[in-house]
């Protein structure tokens, strides 16, 4: 942990206390999304049926179901031509877009990962989904957003990296 990661030693008043909360904001945030994809990502690589071009919970037959109604039937024709490659390749992003948030690393280039996985599975998966706001992948892309802008500036691995630089060049 950096010095910029622990918390000041006046946090006795409400400004503190308000300056402490706004500083770990994101981290909530940061840990929900991260352990979400970390989980999504193993559970689509351990499902066998889901890793399958066809038959039921298969990523073939979800990609067929939702063809005709998703925003952009291309990009689902493009996944149907290796849906099994497709989802591995899917799966092994999502897990890496969570292991880079958790850990902090590379946090802004992690979370344009998952707001992009987030986009792609809202203009095909959920796009049908009405009202709009049931769909749970516009959700996701939105909250990619502040990590996107913020990064993880306290209790990554990103500022530990950023530390030693400016000790470096000091």
């Amino acid at each position: 942990m950096t010095r910029t990661d622990v918390p000041s030693a006046d946090t006795s008043g409400p400004s503190g206390l308000r300056e402490q909360a706004a500083r770990y904001a994101l981290l909530p945030l940061r840990i929900f999304l991260g352990v979400t994809f970390v989980y999504a990502g193993l559970d689509k690589l351990t499902d066998s049926a889901f890793l399958s071009a066809s038959g039921p919970g298969s990523i073939g037959e979800q990609m067929h179901g939702v063809r005709d109604t998703s925003a952009i039937p291309a990009l689902v024709d493009w996944a149907l031509l290796s849906p099994v490659g497709f989802a591995v390749v899917l799966a092994i992003g999502e897990l890496l877009v969570g292991l880079g948030v958790l850990a902090g690393l590379l946090t802004r280039i992690a979370a344009t990962g998952g707001a992009l996985i987030s986009l792609s599975l809202w203009l095909t998966v959920s796009w049908q989904v009405s009202p709009y706001y049931y769909g749970n992948d516009l959700i996701y892309l939105m909250a990619w957003i502040p990590m996107i802008l913020a990064g993880a500036p306290y209790l990554s691995l990103d500022s530990v990296i950023r530390s030693r630089r400016s000790r470096r060049t000091a």
